[in-house]
């Protein structure tokens, strides 16, 4: 795991790698990485959700009864109902997303994959997921595990994270980096 000066991705990478290891002992890391993932969709949907956990204004036990809730409304019980209710009571909520990252790099790294971040303008089909992932394939020399997000501010393309990797084929780039050669000529 590489090693990073912010504190936040410390913190994250540390909490990542204690529930993995919970995990793999239990068995579970397959399950877990799917509750991580239903509870980072929530974050996604939930503009109040992400309030909750980024403001220091609720206390720890405000943020851990509304963690508890909102996990056992969920279905997201056991290993990780329990990692998110620790998480809360530590006041580490706010470092959750990056936790999520984390987490699935590791998994990925375990299972001998390597992950990439996507961001695209518009929802990719299975058929468009599929394509992307041989193609990453064939750039990182092993199987890539894909995590999707939209961003219609892209206007058209996609950005992909892989590991210190960037490649970044957006419109909105390209647009920016047009106006800015128009700037210099001007």
């Amino acid at each position: 795991m590489a090693q990073s000066s912010s504190p936040i991705s410390g913190v994250a990478e540390r909490y990542a790698g204690s529930l993995f290891e919970l995990a793999l002992q239990a068995n579970s890391v397959a399950k877990v990485e799917a509750d991580l993932n239903s509870f980072e969709a929530m974050l996604a949907g939930s503009p109040d959700l992400t309030r909750l956990i980024n403001s220091p204004v609720f206390s720890s036990e405000d943020q851990a009864k509304a963690v508890a809730a909102i996990a056992d409304k969920a279905g997201i019980i056991g290993l990780t109902g329990n990692f998110l209710r620790v998480v809360a009571r530590n006041r580490r909520l706010f470092a959750v997303p990056g936790m999520i990252r984390a987490f699935r790099q590791i998994a990925a790294e375990h299972r001998g994959e390597t992950a990439a971040e996507v961001t695209s303008a518009h929802e990719l089909t299975a058929a468009q997921q599929t394509e992307l992932k041989a193609a990453l394939k064939s750039v990182a020399g092993k199987d890539v595990a894909i995590s999707v997000t939209v961003d219609p501010s892209l206007l058209g393309g996609l950005v992909v994270k892989m590991g210190s990797r960037q490649i970044d084929t957006s419109l909105k780039t390209k647009l920016n980096s047009l106006k800015l050669a128009l700037k210099e000529v001007g």
